[in-house]
């Protein structure tokens, strides 16, 4: 490891309050990013990068953090996926004349363990992200995860809690804050700026889940370590057969749709599109957040007995549901899997305010305020005030921000605080939806007035050795 880069790591340690709740965080644009990396690459001086989790998004991730730093290690507890990581990181890294040995590793504490490593990636199915986040930050790490970041609300106030405690930098995988033809952030400052007057309500539509029907046992594939892939969560057997093209199981990508590792659409997409809403409303910071949240329907493909799945051999997320979360600023955002029978959308966020409304996702920006803006444009500097001081990289925007602040210290677009505060209105419907009644939320405790066994739902236990501890 380099000398600055040592120095660094030896300031670094001193200085836990610069990521402190409202540092301004500190950006570049694509092209310094493209000098910054020449000059690296030349002096060989880049941060050393380990890489927890190397399934099919990691293909995104992993070839993105490799821009602006060496992959030194990767570790998944499925041998095919390191192996084809491996390869992958060998292949990409020779043809820019980096020649490092990349380890391959089952066990993430081995990467955690490496002084060597500065930053790493964690790219694991949703239930275990926390555990290995804040262990990760407890081991000196700065980090970079993919959403959504927790499990449950307790797993989200433990991560903000180390990370102010450690002071390492960590970015969210929630790219929609940096990228995405800066659709969301000219929405955000649309609404900041008043353009649509106050804003009464926020329609967000984030897909159903789909249905499984019964899912066999099956052997476990060669390579698979399933009693690691499964964790904290219970043990069970592992399920899978075939569906025409595509695999039912209870593991990769298909955790997605079961409580036990996730929080279905609620949380997969949740994690975009209300992180986005309550952003733009000024929603997301420390004490804020919806204050009540009403269950207008639900649908489960199974029987759910006190909130919890009661057979273990299908999918079990919700596949239709409505949630209405109301803010203390009078807001009301509701959260369903379509809005496509009454405002005409699938997917996206309208913002409808009492001087008109608009409509953002990933493919377009339209509505009467966006046609004004022809007339009446936004400020020239109104995405770089949105975006901390300066306008998002040319490129591989997200990753390049958080590379930046871990130079800097500062905090990155996409913080674990602001984060926290949107998924746990995702959270929170979950639980509504599951329990099928209404909740109280008082932001500033974090805690669900009146109802003892909703609020025992903000966390999970354990099995034991896997326990999520700070």
């Amino acid at each position: 490891m380099s000398q600055r880069f040592t120095e660094r790591r030896s300031f670094l340690k001193t200085t836990a309050a610069a990521a402190a709740v409202g540092a301004v965080p500190y950006f570049v644009t694509g092209s310094n990013v493209r000098a910054d990396e020449q000059k690296a690459t030349e002096s060989n001086d880049r941060p050393l990068i380990g890489c927890i989790g190397t399934g099919s998004r990691w293909n995104a991730v992993g070839p993105n953090a490799m821009h602006l730093g060496d992959v030194v290690a990767v570790c998944d507890v499925d041998a095919n996926h390191a192996a084809a990581a491996h390869k992958k990181v060998t292949d990409i890294q020779s043809k820019k004349g980096v020649e490092r040995k990349v380890d391959i590793y089952e066990d993430y504490q081995k990467i955690l363990e490496r002084n060597d490593i500065e930053i790493v990636t964690i790219v694991t199915t949703d239930h275990w992200h926390s555990k290995i986040a804040i262990e990760a930050m407890k081991a000196g790490k700065d980090v970079y995860c993919e959403k959504p970041l927790t499990l449950t609300i307790d797993e989200g106030k433990k991560i903000c809690q180390v990370a102010k405690e450690t002071g390492r930098v960590f970015q969210v995988g929630t790219q929609q804050r940096s990228e995405m033809g800066l659709r969301f952030l000219q929405a955000v400052a649309l609404v900041r700026s008043g353009r649509i007057g106050d804003v009464q309500n926020i329609a967000v539509a984030i897909g159903g889940a789909p249905t499984s029907g019964t899912i066999p046992v099956a052997d476990i594939p060669n390579g698979l370590n399933w009693e690691k892939w499964l964790g904290q969560a219970p043990m069970v057997d592992y399920r899978w057969r075939m569906d025409g093209k595509f695999a039912k199981t209870r593991c990769h990508y298909e955790f997605r749709w079961w409580y036990e590792y996730s929080g279905g659409k609620l949380t997969d997409w949740g994690a975009h599109h209300v992180d986005i809403a309550q952003w733009a409303i000024g929603q997301s910071g420390e004490g804020m957040g919806a204050t009540s949240i009403e269950p207008i329907y639900a649908k489960h493909p199974v029987e759910l007995k006190d909130g919890m799945p009661v057979q273990d051999d299908q999918y079990n997320c919700a596949t239709e549901f409505h949630v209405k979360a109301t803010f203390d600023n009078g807001v009301v955002m509701d959260i369903k899997n379509s809005h496509q029978q009454e405002l005409g959308f699938d997917n996206g966020i309208m913002f409808t305010g009492t001087e008109g409304r608009f409509l953002v996702n990933r493919g377009k920006l339209v509505g009467a305020p966006i046609d004004a803006l022809k007339d009446n444009p936004l400020p020239e500097n109104a995405i770089a005030e949105i975006y901390g001081g300066k306008n998002p990289a040319a490129n591989n925007a997200h990753m390049t921000n958080f590379f930046e602040c871990v130079k800097t210290r500062s905090l990155p677009i996409s913080d674990v605080y602001t984060h926290h505060r949107a998924l746990t209105t995702c959270h929170l419907s979950n639980i509504a939806i599951r329990l099928n009644r209404s909740l109280k939320w008082d932001p500033k405790s974090q805690q669900i007035v009146g109802d003892d066994q909703a609020n025992a739902m903000q966390s999970r236990e354990a099995r034991k050795g896997y326990e999520v501890t700070v």
